[in-house]
């Protein structure tokens, strides 16, 4: 069978080629990796955690992007194109670029079956190993031990946070969930734990392993004031840098994250404060709790567990009064809905619930049932202060929490990346 021609068609082809959408385990993934003859000269940075990961490989890459480094960095799910999961030197890999590295792959694959999620990923680091780069970062897709990722050995590898997540694949505690993340640690090489209550089951899986485990409060942290703030790590200290160009309540553990990687390879990738400075208030993820300019204040965030449902309500008690916030939320079905309502129905007095294009995803209708279980009630249509309706699309959800909210009001769209995307589609198809 020919190779496809164009990105679409390849990527059309990548989700028809394996049975399961999701299959964990790294057989498979191995015996192709080591057919492609690849390894890399470079540092291998991995980031992997229940929430964090995004933000946490965005400052890394911009920090070393601002020394000069060349970087390519692997990040998943996209938001609207597929292309922002592989970046070389901060900009998205071009259709071309994807289709040789496509080409490569399928050329020594053999007869092994791929799920689109490890191809992708066999790809990235094919495309990366040809560019001859400085550092390369790679995210977690789902878990750590048997994600597609972990294929690759790394250097330093950093676990942001352990939450709930992912239950039927990961286990439902955070002990079994930090035993999944710390398979990412190797004997011998850095390990970082950016969590303040770490899984006791993390801790001694890196121990035993004899990985070189940074805890945060034992070997980094961070304090500060409401002007700047100061990392503290084994040998050297960072002092007076502003805070992150990303917004909200946990983007300082991150970065503190970010900088005791940096310390640990400081002398394979030496970075200096300005750099260190630069990088922070350069950094740019969409999507995480992303404010926009305009009235009303829209807010991007892809929260979709309870853990980053607690950060994003901390995030929203932190911002200036509004007299009404509306909620734009799609969700999976697989998702801790219940968990994530808790968190915010005390903060959201209009929720505009919506379909996903995803047979995975819970109905708008399922969700509005699960908010009327959480509330007790359902708002009848005479109440002016509260409200739950339903939507077929993220799209028309935004679209009628914009035509009812006043100019001070805000509107949280969160929940699923398909949420958040769709409301991006939307903005910028109105903007054309």
């Amino acid at each position: 069978m020919e190779n496809p021609t164009t990105l679409a068609d390849w990527l059309s082809r990548l989700e028809a080629m394996h049975p399961k959408a999701i299959d964990m385990g790294l057989d498979r993934v191995r015996q192709v990796k080591q057919a492609m003859h690849v390894q890399f000269e470079c540092p291998v940075i991995i980031v992997g955690g229940t929430n964090g990961k995004g933000s946490t490989c965005a400052m890394l890459e911009a920090i070393l992007l601002r020394a000069g480094y060349r970087v390519g960095l692997y990040t998943s799910p996209h938001l609207l194109h597929f292309n922002e999961r592989m970046r070389l030197n901060g900009v998205s890999c071009s259709d071309q670029e994807l289709i040789t590295a496509f080409d490569k792959l399928e050329a020594v694959r053999g007869d092994v079956s791929l799920s689109y999620f490890e191809f992708t990923t066999l790809a990235a680091i094919q495309l990366f190993a040809d560019a001859k780069l400085d550092a390369v970062i790679f995210e977690v897709g789902l878990g750590g031990r048997l994600d597609a990722v972990n294929v690759l050995d790394a250097d330093v590898a950093i676990v942001t946070s352990v939450d709930i997540d992912h239950t039927e694949y990961l286990g439902d505690t955070r002990e079994k969930i930090g035993f999944e993340k710390a398979g990412i640690f190797r004997a011998g090489k850095t390990a970082i734990c950016g969590d303040p209550v770490p899984p006791a089951s993390l801790v001694e899986h890196a121990e035993k392993i004899g990985a070189d485990l940074w805890l945060f409060n034992r070997d980094f942290n961070y304090s500060g004031d409401k002007q700047q703030w100061n990392f503290s790590g084994r040998g050297r200290r960072r002092n007076s840098l502003g805070y992150p160009a990303l917004r909200g309540a946990n983007q300082l553990l991150n970065a503190s994250s970010v900088l005791a990687a940096l310390e640990a390879l400081r002398l394979r990738l030496p970075v200096g404060a300005q750099e260190v400075r630069t990088g922070l208030a350069v950094v740019d993820l969409p999507g995480r709790f992303q404010v926009l300019p305009g009235q009303p204040t829209v807010i991007l965030d892809v929260a979709h567990n309870p853990h980053a449902a607690a950060t994003l309500a901390q995030n929203l008690d932190n911002m200036n009064f509004a007299p009404y916030t509306y909620a734009v939320f799609g969700a999976m079905q697989d998702k801790d809905i219940d968990g994530v309502i808790a968190h915010l129905k005390g903060r959201v007095d209009h929720w505009c619930v919506t379909d996903l294009p995803l047979p995975r995803a819970a109905s708008a209708t399922e969700i509005k049932d699960r908010l009327v279980h959480a509330y007790g009630e359902i708002p009848p249509a005479s109440d002016t202060e509260r409200s739950i309706l339903t939507f077929a699309s993220p799209a028309e959800a935004f679209a009628n929490a914009l035509s009812r909210a006043g100019e001070n009001d805000r509107i949280a769209v969160f929940g699923s990346f398909l949420t958040v995307a769709g409301v991006m589609e939307f903005r910028n198809s109105e903007h054309h």
